[in-house]
């Protein structure tokens, strides 16, 4: 059954029973929160590395990678893990786990005392969080089916709002504080979200089998695997979109901004122009979704987000591309809830944590090959085939879904 007929068939009695909205603001919350954690130390993370003892330039640029990579590259690496075991054991108690270690984790990062200390300790962040995957988990399969895109969208604009504000945090709270504190305080904000966590989350019981052993299957168990495997290139397409820009951005726009002076404020503004766009529109596409179809949005966005990336490659000036990645933006809000909510409606139960793990690690590989794609294609072709390039791909996954979506419709009806 598509995800549009399941929304269109579901009573509208359920929508407001049990206690998904309370555990939709603890889990939006929990994900602002440690999100922002991940990303504020991105302004002062250079001065940090220095204060550690690093004197050299080129060391300090290299560590300061290392140190902020080190925890996405864990994240994605266990989150398959800790969806399999949500999947056994409750999406809540990996929550627990998950805002409790960043908590402490982020306090010990506050009394590092060398560049060794700091990326170990980075690298354990990441193997101990994964709150905003597990909180998308638990969201995506407390929520009644029929509210399952909106709750997700709003899940996204918490979690895109983490990466924004983050930054900002960043930057304002060491000349106030201090670096060492930023640290502590983070680590407090998120011991409060696992507090939140613990005592007003509620999770319906996990199924057992005969012996009373939780129960938990995994790709072997999915009817249809078509679905599921393109929503993992599909998130992996929608943050390759996002990051294939990064490298080349503030030297794109140099050659749209006359003033010197104002080529990295421009460059900041059309970074966070796109985070702001999905912000607004993740919420109201989810609910689109499931109105129209989940599969109907994906593809819509998809198609909408390659058009937007043509005039992008022959902007003239600083705001048009401003405007381009706001609206870019606006187009690719919708892609995360759906991918989310088209895994959860194409998998059993007890399988949907590892497939939403899997679909979170597909999301990080985007996010790393995309800044390696954009700077490769940018500094050996030119700056308006990293655009150019971004746009055929997103093109073809376009028409990808369009295809699976197509052929799931065909099969359907030969059944019928």
């Amino acid at each position: 059954m598509s995800s549009a007929a399941s929304g269109a068939s579901a009573s509208p009695l359920p929508h407001d029973e049990g206690p998904w909205r309370r555990n939709l603001a603890v889990c939006m919350f929990g994900s602002f929160t440690t999100i922002v954690a991940m990303t504020l130390l991105l302004p002062f993370l250079p001065l940090y590395v220095e204060q550690l003892g690093v004197k050299d330039h080129a060391a300090i640029v290299q560590w300061s990678g290392a140190a902020y990579g080190a925890t996405f590259l864990t994240a994605a690496l266990v989150a398959p893990l800790w969806g399999r075991l949500a999947d056994l054991y409750g999406r809540k108690l990996m929550l627990i786990r998950a805002s409790l270690g960043m908590a402490v984790a982020m306090a010990l990062i506050g009394v590092a005392q060398d560049v060794y200390q700091l990326v170990g300790l980075r690298l354990l962040a990441g193997f101990l969080g994964g709150y905003a995957s597990g909180s998308m988990l638990l969201v995506a399969t407390q929520t009644p089916k029929a509210r399952s895109g909106w709750a997700l969208g709003t899940m996204s604009s918490a979690i895109m709002a983490g990466n924004l504000v983050g930054p900002l945090v960043g930057g304002a709270l060491p000349p106030l504080i201090g670096i060492r504190a930023t640290f502590f305080a983070a680590g407090a904000v998120i011991f409060v979200a696992f507090l939140a966590t613990t005592f007003l989350i509620r999770e319906a019981p996990r199924p057992r089998d005969a012996k009373g052993k939780p129960m938990g299957a995994g790709w072997a168990a999915i009817p249809d695997k078509a679905p599921v495997t393109a929503m993992f290139v599909t998130g992996m397409l929608l943050m390759l979109a996002n990051m294939s820009i990064e490298p080349i951005i503030t030297v794109y726009v140099a050659t749209l901004v006359r003033d010197a002076a104002q080529v990295t404020l421009v460059a900041g503004v059309v970074m966070s122009a796109a985070a702001l766009g999905s912000i607004l529109s993740a919420a109201r596409l989810g609910k689109l979704a499931d109105r129209i179809g989940h599969w109907n949005v994906i593809v819509a966005c998809l198609a909408v987000s390659a058009l937007l990336l043509v005039p992008q490659a022959f902007v003239t000036a600083g705001w048009q591309l401003v405007a381009l990645r706001f609206l870019m933006g606006l187009s690719l809000g919708g892609l995360l809830p759906c991918i989310a909510a088209v895994i959860r409606h194409h998998v059993p139960e007890n399988a949907a944590g590892q497939m939403l793990g899997w679909s979170v690690s597909a999301q990080y590989v985007g996010q790393v090959a995309g800044p390696l794609m954009g700077g490769y294609v940018g500094g050996h072709i030119g700056m308006r085939a990293v655009f150019l390039g971004t746009c055929v791909l997103m093109a073809i996954g376009a028409l990808g879904n369009a295809w699976v979506q197509r052929r799931r419709r065909q099969g359907a009806a030969a059944a019928s």
